[in-house]
């Protein structure tokens, strides 16, 4: 057989590229933050009124879970008049590790009277429903300045290709309860107010709901309870929270006083010297060409090696934020991978659709976006004062969070709610373990 010559041409020398991506680095010193951090405890909105303690128990040993991240997450253009937080929590129990409910978010925020969105309600309630005025985009640069004061290096303005598309909304407004709406949404109020037949009506049927559920194949019903959350009724009265003695030991604080826009270096393709290989097409003893190409693919884990090497970029990176952004996925096998892993294409599924994407919103119903996640080093930084290697093993925590910003049931303009977001956990692989 001929012999093959493989000869790669020199790339071309790239500048280097600055993305969208926010990065967080931890010290020891404030240099004046005050509240995005690792570690400690949580400050909340309103002190005098935390969140029920039930959105900070470990769903599998009912224990407290201690801090990970707290982060200022105001966009001032995107949700104008919205006071936001993010709060990361996880189990220190070894025997929870792994296991879903040890690791959970919560998203902080409180809505001025004066913000577009209070008014956009009020007048809703008094006036016919309306399409609502889009959601502003918020630029990079304010996103940057609102968390960390970080300005983009660049000295143009760059649009975020990931923004939430200006699109029109509902004819229903997800702050009015169902129970105000009408018995039948599909009578006009003209139908309503005609007189009586004269025959009377049939009697309803039996109520088939709850049995067709029954007979839906599983994952179909699953999916549906997944993806149509219920927010019917109030929400259930808080938890009190044990005193701090009571608590497990918080890590260590760590703030998040630098941040800057992720900076890639140039790619360049190195000139390879031309190789005379030989393919043995024969078919003697030894394993084939096809079996050693699917063992070497196998081997490999491109997910994997596109985290590493790109985190190894900044490698004391402890947080990557970009609302409405990209995640960088630690493995597409495992079930948050398969969950947000759009086949065949490089990146992630970011908005609910079906049974891909981000679970929507449990207290409006709305879909969820990616908004941050924390890196490998932020390990390092909150287990520096802890002695052993059988520390927290986890790649990654990648935390989706609802669209519109909704406020949590019940709770008036000018006070503090909070809302449990979707939070998935990207393990180490436990051959990689020692």
């Amino acid at each position: 057989m001929a012999p093959y010559d493989s000869d790669s041409s020199e790339g071309e020398e790239n500048d280097f590229t600055e993305t969208n991506v926010l990065l967080g680095y931890a010290s020891a010193d404030a240099n004046g933050e005050e509240i995005s951090r690792l570690g400690g405890r949580p400050d909340w909105l309103n002190p005098e009124v935390p969140p029920s303690s039930a959105l900070a128990r470990c769903k599998v040993c009912k224990d407290m879970l201690v801090l990970l991240l707290q982060l200022n997450a105001e966009l001032p253009d995107r949700f104008p008049g919205h006071e936001r937080r993010l709060y990361i929590f996880s189990c220190r129990r070894k025997s929870c590790r792994r296991k879903e409910g040890s690791t959970r978010a919560i998203r902080g925020v409180r809505i001025s009277p004066d913000a577009p969105a209070v008014r956009s309600k009020e007048a809703k309630e008094n006036k016919p429903v309306k399409e609502a005025p889009p959601i502003p985009k918020a630029s990079a640069q304010g996103i940057g300045q609102a968390i960390f004061g970080v300005k983009p290096t660049s000295t143009t303005t760059r649009p975020n290709p990931f923004a939430t598309s200006s699109s029109p909304a509902a004819t229903t407004n997800p702050f009015v309860p169902k129970e105000t709406q009408p018995t039948n949404p599909f009578a006009s109020p003209a139908q309503q107010k005609q007189s009586p037949p004269a025959e009377p009506p049939k009697a309803a049927s039996p109520e088939p709901e709850p049995d067709a559920a029954k007979d839906l194949p599983k994952t179909f019903a699953e999916t549906l309870s997944l993806n149509n959350p219920q927010t019917h009724g109030p929400p259930p009265p808080p938890e009190p929270w044990p005193e701090e003695s009571a608590q497990p030991e918080p890590y260590p604080i760590r703030w998040l006083s630098d941040a800057e826009y992720e900076t890639l270096e140039p790619v360049t393709m190195p000139k390879l010297p031309a190789q005379n290989m030989e393919i043995d097409s024969s078919d003697a003893g030894g394993s084939s060409g096809k079996e050693d190409k699917e063992v070497f693919e196998s081997s490999m884990d491109a997910t994997f090696q596109k985290f590493a090497d790109r985190v190894g970029e900044n490698p004391d990176q402890c947080i990557r934020y970009e609302f409405s952004g990209q995640p960088l996925l630690y493995s597409k096998t495992d079930k948050v991978g398969a969950l947000l892993h759009v086949a065949g294409e490089d990146n992630v599924k970011v908005t609910t659709s079906g049974s891909k994407g981000f679970l929507r919103c449990g207290n409006c119903g709305a879909g969820r976006v990616f908004e941050v996640q924390l890196t490998p080093h932020a390990i390092e930084e909150l287990e520096i004062d802890e002695d052993g290697l059988d520390g927290m093993d986890w790649g990654t925590v990648i935390v989706g969070v609802c669209e519109k910003d909704c406020q949590e049931r019940g709770v008036a303009a000018g006070e503090a709610g909070y809302v449990e977001e979707w939070a998935g956990v990207q393990w180490e692989e436990l051959t990689a373990k020692r």
